[in-house]
């Protein structure tokens, strides 16, 4: 092991999150370690091939790689220090300080930093942990991996398929295989509405005729060393199959679309406590977790519909790693009720009164002519209507309060509801 290096802020994970992250700490004069375990920048996007990236950001349609190239090209002009193909196997804490192992292709680094930013996105479930059931074939992909052979490997993963979920990335797999000549069997997806965003069903299904199927899910893979069918059910309310409703598709491929968790195994191994609704740290408006120096952004703070938000989350977490004492903290909780799925962030600074700060939500259902109210200590500090919430939609909200509203150690409460035409 070589000796230890210093450095003002790292950042884990050169994703679009990442980058951001990375070049806000360089911009505000910190000396910046940005890791990467692949050979790559741009996480994800690399193999996101199709446009509409970058329409908030930039006000054009850019592919994945396009909109990763706007900020990786600022890398050499910057003092960012780039290292990929280097794994971070340990964290430890001494302090406020983090100590991290990193495994480089030169062996073994520590490095120490006063401040960490984990910028390490999410996963994709598996058929094993939605409750497939069935041998382990040849044949079962997550949209992911089935995007990676596309679109990266240049290979064809199937010829005939079933889509389970109807998330954005399992929307843009039916398209994209279509068009690569695949015959896509339907999507089926248990909940009773779409997953993912309105413009992806419409464009990605609905335009190259692609069949929906809502409440009805996969319950078993049927095959020896490859899938040749899966079993279809129709669910109940309650999500469980309903017996008698079973039907036998034949297929090559059985494609999951099923969820995404963020990525924080690092962040539990140095106890950042985790939100239980988004699976992602408990921060406040800087992106700072409850473990001071310590920040998350991107979708391993919670999952994005957006490229640009995941920027925009990088680069508030970079702005503030640079200076991490900068907020006399004096945190005051954020809460939701069963109106809404969650509220990020769910702590905000007291002391940090008359800045702007970040919301982001998701409603628990969906809703038409909704209005959500903001309360403190039973005062009404902000209202405002909506004209349709979605759960797979997530909104933002710039929110500005004075330090007289802050003021008690009351959480703020975020409830939705809906205006019926009787009210």
């Amino acid at each position: 092991m070589t000796q230890e290096l210093n450095f003002d802020v790292v950042v884990i994970g050169a994703g679009p999150a990442g980058l951001a992250a990375a070049l806000a700490t360089d911009q505000a004069g910190a000396k910046t370690l940005l890791i990467e375990r692949e050979a790559r920048l741009g996480g994800i996007l690399k193999q996101c091939i199709h446009d509409g990236f970058g329409l908030v950001r930039y006000g054009e349609k850019l592919s994945g790689p396009e909109y990763a190239e706007r900020f990786i090209e600022q890398l050499p002009g910057s003092g960012v220090t780039t290292w990929t193909l280097s794994f971070v196997s340990e964290i430890r804490r001494e302090q406020n300080e983090s100590i991290l192992t990193v495994i480089t292709r030169e062996g073994m680094q520590q490095v120490r930093t006063r401040a960490l930013v984990l910028a390490t996105g999410c996963r994709e479930r598996t058929s094993r942990q939605i409750g497939v059931h069935g041998r382990h074939c040849a044949g079962v992909f997550t949209a992911g991996t089935a995007q990676y052979y596309t679109n990266i490997l240049g290979k064809l993963p199937t010829r005939r398929c079933v889509i389970l979920g109807s998330g954005d990335i399992g929307l843009i797999m039916a398209r994209r295989l279509t068009l690569e000549g695949a015959e896509v069997v339907g999507v089926y997806e248990a909940k009773p509405t779409p997953s993912g965003l309105t413009r992806n069903v419409s464009q990605c299904l609905w335009d190259f005729e692609i069949p929906l199927h809502t409440s009805k899910t996969v319950t078993r893979v049927i095959g020896d060393a490859r899938l040749s069918a899966v079993e279809i059910a129709s669910v109940d309310a309650c999500m469980c199959p309903i017996a008698g409703t079973e039907e036998i598709i034949p297929c090559d491929a059985l494609i999951l679309s099923v969820g995404l968790i963020p990525e924080n195994e690092l962040a539990e191994s140095i106890g950042v406590p985790l939100d239980s609704k988004t699976k992602g740290a408990v921060v406040d408006e800087r992106n700072e977790t409850l473990l001071r120096g310590v920040f998350a952004c991107g979708n391993a703070l919670h999952v994005n519909d957006l490229v640009d938000y995941v920027s925009e989350s990088g680069e508030i977490a970079g702005k503030a790693a640079a200076d991490p004492l900068n907020c006399a903290r004096g945190l005051v909780p954020v809460e939701c009720d069963h109106t809404l799925l969650y509220v990020v962030p769910q702590r905000i600074c007291r002391n940090a009164a008359e800045t702007e700060r970040i919301f982001f939500f998701r409603s628990a259902r969906d809703m038409d002519n909704a209005t959500l109210t903001i309360t403190k200590g039973g005062n009404t500090l902000v209202t405002k209507k909506f004209a349709h919430l979605r759960p797979p939609e997530m909104e933002r909200l710039a929110l500005t309060f004075s330090a007289e509203q802050l003021n008690g150690t009351e959480p703020l409460r975020f409830h939705l509801e809906e205006i019926t035409n009787d009210k």
